[in-house]
């Protein structure tokens, strides 16, 4: 293996860990790092498990996990049997546009802790400051995702 692949490979398994420390399945993580590095933009499911190593049955519950998350999609060229899998470019952008509802539940559940606990408590006072940092977060991100879809149609694909 060349120095840029083994270089690429160190860079796929450290991004992988961080998607890992955000929550995503170790082996999803990996499997979404090593769709992201392909020059391609896409890889089969022998592809992956040659890169990552790994087993079919690896790669499949992996794929299963990102496509049922949305983050990626399946796709087949006309005449092949083998099916390709590509990062869904939207899916980040939809992650954090369908972040309003964790965010208001959490909201609506702070909220309720300090009609229960009381604002002149300090753990309603902390529950209000809670309910105050959702309801801020709820109104700045569909101002950010705005900006970004006006700063990335302007950049070169």
């Amino acid at each position: 293996m060349n120095e840029r692949s083994d270089s690429a490979l160190r860079f796929l398994e450290r991004f992988a860990v961080i998607m890992s420390d955000s929550g995503y399945p170790r082996m999803a993580a990996r499997v979404l790092s090593a769709l992201l590095i392909a020059d391609e933009g896409r890889r089969t499911a022998a592809e992956l498990a040659d890169v990552l190593q790994v087993g079919p049955s690896a790669i499949s519950g992996a794929v299963k996990y990102l496509m049922r998350v949305g983050m990626v999609t399946r796709e087949r060229d006309p005449g092949d049997r083998r099916d390709h899998y590509r990062v869904d470019q939207t899916a980040w952008y939809r992650a954090a546009a369908s972040s309003d509802e964790v965010f208001r539940r959490f909201e609506e559940g702070a909220r309720d802790g300090v009609e229960v606990l009381g604002t002149h408590t300090p753990a309603g006072a902390r529950m209000d400051e809670t309910r105050r940092f959702f309801a801020f977060l709820r109104s700045e991100v569909p101002q950010l995702l705005h900006k970004w879809h006006e700063v990335n149609a302007h950049h070169p694909h």
